[in-house]
């Protein structure tokens, strides 16, 4: 069976995020994988700093990175501040970027995100595809950027667009359906 770890790069309660990166969770296990659902929060890390490898590197940054290694298919939903990645996002990849073995090289990403703008987070998102690809990591093509964020779940944390359900259909066929070869 396929494993999935699904993360956001918001910690704010009553992230838009949060909701995409569980509702994302629900229709992969659907869709028969089975789904670990991470709250980036839980792996406190310092602001990445050379000055602290290698005697001071956080035990969070190990631990998460064989998370990451350890899975098929990985889902970042991620908001975007100044239209660029959450500080949260950049230091996790930046402390996960030092360990080895390489854990951008295993699975099939897939990226979305959630704001304010009727833009959906996508320049952000252009920033952690960016990213992530020069890391090694190979990403589905699908693009989600689900804007404004303020109606776009129910209390369910169902979409409400049929355009967004769309979106997200195609994203989880082309995390259960990509593969490193």
């Amino acid at each position: 069976m396929a494993t999935a770890l699904t993360l956001s790069g918001s910690i704010r309660r009553g992230s838009l995020n949060r909701v995409l990166q569980h509702h994302i969770g629900r229709k992969l296990t659907q869709a028969g994988v089975a789904v670990t659902q991470l709250e980036l929060g839980d792996f406190p890390m310092p602001l990445f700093n050379e000055d602290l490898e290698p005697d001071q590197v956080p035990e969070a940054a190990p631990v998460l990175a064989q998370l990451f290694a350890s899975h098929d298919i990985i889902f970042w939903a991620s908001p975007e501040y100044n239209g660029g990645m959450t500080p949260l996002t950049v230091n996790t990849i930046a402390w996960l970027s030092r360990q080895k073995p390489n854990p951008f090289r295993h699975a099939v990403f897939g990226i979305g995100g959630v704001s304010s703008g009727k833009y959906g987070a996508v320049m952000g998102q252009s920033h952690l595809r960016d990213s992530l690809s020069k890391l090694g990591a190979l990403l589905v093509p699908t693009l989600l950027g689900i804007g404004p964020g303020a109606a776009a779940f129910d209390a369910d944390g169902n979409p409400t667009e049929k355009s967004v359900v769309g979106k997200i259909e195609q994203l989880v066929h082309d995390l259960t359906h990509f593969s490193r070869g």
